[in-house]
C-alpha cells in the first residue's frame, strides 16, 4: 500500500478536430469544464437530473441514500429496464428502426428492429412466466453472441426476474458453480454455437451437470446449430416450443430502483468467484449517460462493441446503453480471426460500421498482423475508436490510430470495472485532448482521484491508488450472498475516508489525466522502488519487434524482486530464425533506454502466446506463480486456452 514509481513517460497530443467538435454532443471545453466542476460539486444533483431522462413508472423522491458501504439511488423510484431500451422507442420513428444487425460467423444474418425486438421479448418473458418465473427469481442464460442473448436478458428484465449471464466459452463445472451460488430456477441456452469454423455444443457439454444444479426447474434450449443435443424429459424444452404459443404483449413490472438487475460473476484470484450484484434505475442512469456522451452517439451510427454477452462490457454496451439511447448496434458471433486475421476489418467495410469499441489485447493482436490487412479493406466509414478492458499501451494507442482510425477518429479510451458497472474514466470526445495510454479525466459526477495509503491526493506523477471518493448511480450494490466480502474486498483498505478501492496503481499528471499503472497486485519492488508493471510493458511493446508483453515478479535476495518478462513477437520478427539470445539483450536495453536501468528486466522469456481472460485480460497472476513456485493455483475457470499454460510450463521446464 505505499507509494508506486512511475517511469512511464508520454508526452504526444491530440486535440479533438474541428470538424469532430463542432458535431459532438459536448464541443465546447470551457463549458464542460464548467460542467465537471458542478458535478463535482453536487454529484447527487447531477445524477438525479441524469435520471429524469429515463421513464419512470413512478417518480423517485431522493438521489440517494448513503450508509457506508452501502449505497440506494434514486429511492422512490418505480423503473423498468426492458421498458427504458423498447417501448420508449414504439410509436416514434425509431419503431422500424434497426435495433440489432447480427451476423453469424458461417455468414448468414438478420436484422431486428425495435418493433421485431420488442415483440420477441415480450413472447420469452411470457414464456418465463408460464415456466414460474416471478419477480426475484434467478434465470441463468449461457448462450453465444446471437440476438437471443439479448432477448433473454431484457425478457428477465421485463418481468423482474434478476439474470445471471455465463460466458458460453465456461465449463460446465463453472456454469454449475455460478447458477448454484445464484440459485438460479430456469436456464436459457442453446445446442451449440459457431466458432473459428466449428459447431461446438453448448447445452451437450453441460447437459450431464444440470443434475448437480438443485434449484433449476427448466433448461430451454435454442437451437441454433442444429446439432444433436441430449434433453432431460421432464426439465428441458426447446425455446420454439415454449415462445411459439405465446402472445407478444407482455407489461413490464413497475420494480423498485434498487431491484437487482443482474449479477455477473467475477473470478477472484483464489476461492470461488465473486458475484458482483447490480440494481437497476442507478444503472441505467450511468450507462445511457455514459453510452450517449462517451461514444458520441448519434441515431445514423452503426456501433459495434466487440465484447461477448457473457462480460459486463457486453451488458453495459451491447445491451442496456445503445438500446436505452435508440442505436442501431451491430452483433457478431464468431472469433475475430476466422477465416483470416482480418474479419472485423471486413465486417466494419461490408456494414459501414462507425463506431468501434474493443479490447487492447484484440488490437495488440491485429498489430501483430501487420498493417496490410487492415489497409485491404474499406474502414472510412468509422468516425471514433474505443478501447476497453484493460489499460492500452501508447504503441498499440498509436498503431489504432493511424491505421484503423486513418488519424482521423478520435480515442476514447475508458476505465471501469464489472464493479462500477458502467465508464468512470474516459475523454469526452470533442472537449479532451487525448494521450496515448491514458483515459484522461474522471466523467462529470465521478470523483475518482489517486491517493497514497493514508488517502490523501497524490502530487502530479507521484504514483498511488486509485479510488473514488463518492458513491456513483452503476456502483455494484454487494457481492451476492457476501456482505462481508464485499465490504473487505472494495471498501477495508479506506474505511477511516469511504472510499472504493479499485484495486488499480495510478498516477495523476499535471493535467489531471489519470493513467493506469496496473493492479496493484502487479506492483512489484525492486531494488526499494515500487514499480507497476503496466508501464514496464508498454515499454517493452513500444520496440517494432514485440506485439505483446506481461512482466511479473519472482523473488530475489539482492533486489527483493527481479522483472521477468513474457514476450510475444511480432509475425515479420519471428520470420527466420532470429538470435533470441541477441534480442533479449536488445529488448533489456531498449527497457533501460525507455524508461531506465531500474526496470530493466532480468530475464525476458518468448511465448507463442500468453493466458489470457476469455475476455482478452492477461492472467498475470499464473505467470506469477509460474516463475516463483513453478505451480499454478487458484482460480483458472475464466482462462480461455489451457493449452498455452501448458506450453509455457514445458518451456519452464
Amino acid at each position: 500500500m505505499s507509494e508506486i514509481s512511475s517511469v512511464l513517460k508520454e508526452s504526444r497530443l491530440f486535440k479533438p478536430s474541428t470538424d469532430f467538435a463542432k458535431r459532438a454532443h459536448f464541443h465546447n471545453p470551457s463549458a464542460y469544464k464548467k460542467l465537471r466542476a458542478q458535478a463535482e460539486k453536487r454529484p447527487d444533483k447531477f445524477w438525479a437530473d441524469q435520471a429524469k431522462h429515463l421513464y419512470w413508472q413512478k417518480p423517485f423522491k431522493k438521489a440517494l441514500e448513503w450508509k457506508f458501504p452501502f449505497a440506494k439511488w434514486f429511492i422512490g423510484g418505480k423503473i423498468n429496464a426492458a421498458e427504458n431500451c423498447l417501448d420508449v422507442h414504439l410509436g416514434s420513428e425509431r419503431q422500424n428502426k434497426a435495433a440489432i444487425i447480427w451476423e453469424g460467423e458461417p455468414g448468414d444474418a438478420r436484422t431486428l428492429t425495435y418493433l421485431q425486438l420488442s415483440l420477441e421479448v415480450n413472447k420469452l418473458a411470457n414464456g418465463l412466466k408460464s415456466l414460474g418465473v416471478k419477480k426475484g427469481d434467478v434465470v441463468g442464460v449461457y448462450m453465444g453472441m446471437i440476438p437471443e442473448a439479448v432477448i433473454s436478458m431484457l425478457a428477465c428484465a421485463r418481468i423482474g426476474a434478476t439474470h445471471n449471464v455465463v460466458f458460453g466459452g465456461f465449463s460446465g463445472e463453472a456454469l454449475r458453480d455460478r447458477l448454484n451460488n445464484s440459485k438460479a430456477k430456469v436456464l436459457l441456452t442453446q445446442d451449440g454455437a459457431f466458432r473459428r469454423g466449428s459447431a461446438s455444443a453448448l447445452k451437450g457439454n453441460v447437459h450431464s451437470i444440470l443434475d448437480q444444479i438443485p434449484t433449476l426447474e427448466k433448461a430451454v434450449v435454442l437451437k441454433r446449430t442444429n446439432q444433436d443435443t441430449p434433453m432431460k424429459d421432464g426439465r428441458d424444452i426447446w425455446w420454439s416450443d415454449l415462445v411459439g404459443k405465446q402472445s407478444d404483449s407482455c407489461k413490464a413490472e413497475a420494480l423498485d430502483s434498487e431491484h437487482p438487475l443482474f449479477i455477473l460473476y467475477t473470478s477472484g484470484s483464489t476461492g470461488k468467484p465473486k458475484g458482483i450484484l447490480h440494481t437497476t434505475g442507478g444503472y441505467l442512469t450511468q450507462v445511457k449517460y455514459t453510452t450517449h456522451y462517451t461514444f458520441d452517439l448519434r441515431d445514423e451510427d452503426i456501433y459495434f462493441c466487440t465484447a461477448d454477452i457473457g462480460w459486463v462490457t457486453g451488458h453495459s454496451y451491447v445491451t442496456y446503453g445503445p438500446l436505452m439511447n435508440g442505436a442501431t448496434v451491430f452483433m457478431y458471433e464468431g472469433a475475430p480471426n476466422y477465416p483470416g486475421p482480418d474479419r472485423f476489418w471486413s465486417l466494419i467495410a461490408k456494414h459501414k460500421i462507425s463506431i468501434f469499441y474493443t479490447a487492447p489485447t484484440a488490437i495488440r493482436a491485429f498489430m501483430r498482423s501487420g498493417d496490410d490487412l487492415p489497409r485491404k479493406h474499406d474502414l472510412t466509414s468509422l468516425r471514433l475508436l474505443g478501447s476497453v478492458g484493460e489499460p492500452i499501451n501508447p504503441e498499440a494507442w498509436m498503431w489504432y490510430h493511424d491505421v484503423i482510425g486513418g488519424k482521423h477518429c478520435p480515442i476514447v479510451d475508458t476505465w471501469w470495472q464489472t464493479e462500477t458497472g458502467a465508464i468512470m474514466v474516459t475523454p469526452m470526445p470533442g472537449v479532451v485532448p487525448t494521450k496515448p495510454g491514458t483515459a484522461t479525466l474522471p466523467i462529470p459526477g465521478i470523483l475518482a482521484d489517486v491517493v497514497d495509503r493514508n488517502g490523501k491526493s497524490c502530487k502530479a506523477n507521484e504514483g498511488g491508488l486509485l479510488v473514488v471518493k463518492h458513491p456513483w448511480p452503476a456502483m455494484l450494490r454487494t457481492v451476492f450472498g457476501d456482505k462481508e466480502r464485499y465490504t473487505k474486498t472494495y471498501w477495508a483498505d479506506f474505511k477511516k475516508n469511504k472510499f472504493y478501492f479499485s484495486g488499480d496503481g495510478a498516477r495523476k499528471d499535471k493535467d489531471g489525466y489519470i493513467w493506469i499503472m496496473g493492479r496493484v497486485d502487479d506492483v512489484v519492488n525492486v531494488s526499494g522502488h515500487r514499480l507497476g508493471t503496466a508501464e514496464v510493458e508498454s515499454a517493452i511493446v513500444s520496440n517494432h519487434k514485440v506485439a505483446e508483453a506481461a512482466v511479473v515478479a519472482r523473488p530475489d535476495e539482492l533486489k527483493g524482486s527481479a522483472l521477468v518478462a513474457f514476450v510475444t513477437l511480432k509475425a515479420g520478427a519471428k520470420a527466420g530464425n532470429p538470435d533470441l539470445d541477441a534480442l533479449k539483450t536488445e529488448l533489456k536495453n531498449w527497457v533501460a533506454k525507455e524508461i531506465g536501468p531500474i526496470a530493466k528486466p532480468d530475464d525476458i522469456r518468448f511465448a507463442d502466446a500468453l493466458p489470457k481472460t476469455r475476455s482478452g485480460k492477461i492472467m498475470r497472476r499464473l505467470l506469477r506463480e509460474m516463475v516463483t513456485t513453478g505451480k499454478t493455483s487458484g482460480d483458472t475457470s475464466t482462462l480461455e486456452d489451457f493449452s498455452v499454460l501448458e506450453k509455457l510450463r514445458q518451456d519452464e521446464e
